[in-house]
């Protein structure tokens, strides 16, 4: 399929209108499944990134395109090492990419200083890993309210809101646990909690069940899928779960630096 340029919006960023083709890779349509009437949240335009290596220059993907409309659950696939990674932490300004730029809303991420790019996914970004990377000197209550007490919310607010969160997930019970006495399901349930106390608009999930058994899995993907909707999320999850993968709005697959649209 030929890929359609996309339209410009007032601010002179690339927009891509509902119905509209926007991969640059000529792969797969871009109208979101959201369809019409869904404004664009992230809009990536002619991504590529290379590194220089001592045999010489590596392109990991070079021209690609996409959007993610309000809304959606946009699932981003392919083999290990083909760079989905790198690809969402662009989305959430974690990397730059060596060409093109990524849009949210009106704002481009590629003219954010090291400040303001921080300030950004405080704000507007929830991130969740493949680990959990939680704090164990402190307790889930604790690593929840980071974020908060990060931007300069008073203590008790934080606290107030952490707690809160950590009902959301189901851990209204394990407040005063700290890492090392939780599970491994309750670890990421803990890890959710944080990505979301600061209420984002953007959930970033980079294999969020790939470190748990198939039943924890399962039961971690539906809490997303509870929190998506109940909150109103526009997400973007990477993972190498089909079955998982399937359940989403739209699937991506980048594959030897193409991105396809899985029908």
């Amino acid at each position: 399929m030929n890929s359609v340029p996309a339209s410009e919006n007032q601010a002179g960023h690339p927009a891509a209108a509902s119905g509209q083709a926007a991969f640059a890779s000529g792969a797969a349509s871009a109208n979101p499944a959201g369809g019409q009437g869904h404004p664009i949240v992230i809009s990536a335009r002619d991504l590529t990134k290379e590194y220089t290596t001592g045999r010489g220059r590596l392109v990991l993907f070079d021209g690609l395109s996409f959007d993610v409309a309000e809304g959606e659950m946009l699932a981003i696939v392919g083999q290990s090492g083909a760079g989905k990674s790198t690809l969402l932490h662009m989305l959430g300004a974690l990397d730059t990419p060596s060409g093109g730029d990524v849009f949210f809303t009106s704002i481009q991420l590629s003219t954010l200083n090291a400040r303001q790019a921080a300030g950004f996914r405080n704000r507007e970004v929830g991130y969740v890993w493949q680990f959990h990377y939680l704090l164990p000197e402190f307790t889930a209550l604790e690593n929840v309210a980071m974020p908060l007490l990060a931007r300069g919310e008073p203590k008790a607010e934080a606290m107030r809101s952490a707690e809160q969160w950590l009902q959301e997930v189901g851990l209204g019970d394990r407040v005063t646990h700290r890492a090392g006495e939780l599970s491994g399901g309750e670890q990421q349930r803990v890890s959710l909690a944080r990505a979301l106390v600061t209420r984002p608009r953007v959930l970033l999930a980079d294999e969020p069940t790939g470190d748990l058994d198939n039943r924890t899995a399962e039961m971690v993907f539906e809490l997303i899928e509870r929190l998506h909707t109940t909150h109103h999320l526009t997400s973007v999850i990477v993972t190498h779960n089909l079955a998982l993968a399937g359940r989403c709005d739209r699937i991506l697959r980048l594959e030897k630096g193409r991105l396809e649209e899985v029908v």
